[in-house]
């Protein structure tokens, strides 16, 4: 009768005799970490001496460059005298948020993440789904055809696609008007421009996720899915009550990043449609770049400070929000 509490009271880190607590195993942890040879963190840094200069000098000091050069008026003629400019306090911020053009360019950005994302994902899952149990011949070929377009660059994807979509000689209203439709000005039309760079973002990036998923399926045990076909469940079902819960921290993964690549979407719209017609395809980063482009940097850092700060709230939110256990 009494082995039970004596053992009790060890689970819980006390002695057994006079009932006072032992050390706890943290503070073991932190005496042995105390008493490392000093060499050892010397040799630490050193390995991680060349990763960390190169982080310093190509991320950290620009980042610390940008959020500054945001708060002056800093202009393309002040380069070779950088310390000359004034500092002008919220000034730019103010700016950007009475700016029309600023305004458009982040609703497209809000719309090119919330319909891109999803799709990417959908399209992803739906590829590594079928090559992980539906296709068994010529799978290597599936999966390489899938992921090649994500390799490859986007500025020749980006040419290819807008030779596809030309209104006279483009492939795609080629066959529109076999069947007797006449197709759009795909990239010339305001109401059809941005559409189309979504489907070809999701084309060229669903490479990426369904590799991500491929390998996850590959993980998830065969004995779940036949339990769940003992018991009665369809395909959707086993899908549905099988599958989407154990790919649920890879579906948060997909979405953190896919999210906030697409925040910086730049090339796609810069190479076909120069943000236009009408501003219906600009992004906020071909916002940033151009202000750049016109010399204005204390804007367009202040313009990328914001953008920064989003895409940090933005995956701050999805990880709260789709976290697994949540």
């Amino acid at each position: 009768m009494s082995a039970a509490p004596a053992s009790g009271l060890a689970r819980r880190g006390r002695d057994p005799g006079t009932g006072r607590g032992t050390p706890a195993r943290g503070t073991a942890s932190r005496r042995r970490a105390a008493a490392r040879p000093p060499g050892k963190n010397v040799q630490a840094w050193l390995f991680s001496a060349p990763f960390l200069a190169v982080f310093a000098l190509m991320y950290a000091l620009p980042l610390l460059a940008g959020l500054v050069m945001g708060f002056t008026d800093m202009r393309s003629t002040d380069v070779r005298d950088p310390l000359a400019v004034n500092f002008v306090g919220l000034r730019n911020f103010e700016r950007l948020f009475q700016d029309d053009t600023m305004r458009r360019a982040a609703a497209n950005t809000l719309f090119f993440v919330v319909t891109t994302t999803p799709l990417t994902i959908a399209l992803g899952l739906a590829a590594a789904v079928l090559l992980n149990s539906g296709i068994t011949r010529l799978r290597t070929f599936f999966r390489l055809g899938y992921y090649l377009p994500y390799v490859t660059s986007i500025i020749g994807i980006a040419v290819a696609w807008r030779l596809l979509l030309d209104p006279q000689a483009g492939l795609v209203n080629d066959l529109l008007r076999s069947v007797g439709v006449d197709g759009p000005a795909w990239l010339l039309d305001e109401r059809t421009a941005l559409p189309a760079l979504v489907v070809m973002t999701a084309w060229r990036n669903f490479g990426f996720d369904m590799v991500v998923f491929l390998a996850a399926l590959q993980g998830v045990p065969k004995e779940l899915y036949e339990a769940a076909a003992v018991d009665g469940a369809g395909t959707w079902a086993r899908f549905r009550r099988v599958t989407v819960p154990m790919l649920r921290p890879v579906l948060l993964f997909c979405s953190v990043y896919s999210a906030a690549g697409f925040l910086q979407f730049l090339e796609e719209p810069l190479v076909m449609t120069r943000g236009g017609p009408l501003n219906s395809t600009l992004s906020a980063s071909l916002a940033i770049f151009n202000q750049f482009g016109f010399g204005d940097y204390g804007y367009g850092a202040a313009a990328a400070t914001v953008l920064f700060t989003v895409i940090a709230a933005f995956s701050f939110a999805q990880f709260r929000w789709l976290r697994p256990g949540r």
